[in-house]
């Protein structure tokens, strides 16, 4: 069964950078999208960046420019390399793979 496990939070400063890992069992990683999401304390949990099998990336308006969604399929692992973090941007991070369970998340808390 293919698996996701996040890594990479931890607690930061305000305008601190962050690199989230999405490291995804299996052999067809290639084959597919991999949205990242985030879920913050009293929230709905929203998508932040995705990018499809074929490398495409979508960002969410409040991430963009700040957020950089990458893949290395010879790793089957997935990246979110963020920048400028700030206080509101403090939730669990998950990354996501459509009809596979969802992963144990990583925390990322930005202090101010």
């Amino acid at each position: 069964q293919v698996q996701l496990v996040e890594s990479g939070g931890g607690f930061v400063q305000s305008g601190d950078s962050l690199r989230l890992s999405c490291a995804v069992s299996g052999s067809s990683f290639m084959n597919y999208a991999v949205g990242w999401y985030r879920q913050a304390p009293g929230k709905q949990r929203e998508m932040v960046a995705q990018i499809s099998a074929a490398n495409w990336i979508d960002y969410a308006d409040s991430v963009t420019g700040r957020f950089t969604a990458s893949r290395d399929n010879t790793k089957t692992t997935a990246s979110l390399y963020m920048t400028s973090l700030e206080p509101e941007y403090t939730a669990v991070y998950y990354c996501y793979i459509p009809s596979l369970p969802w992963g144990q998340g990583t925390q990322v808390t930005v202090s101010s």
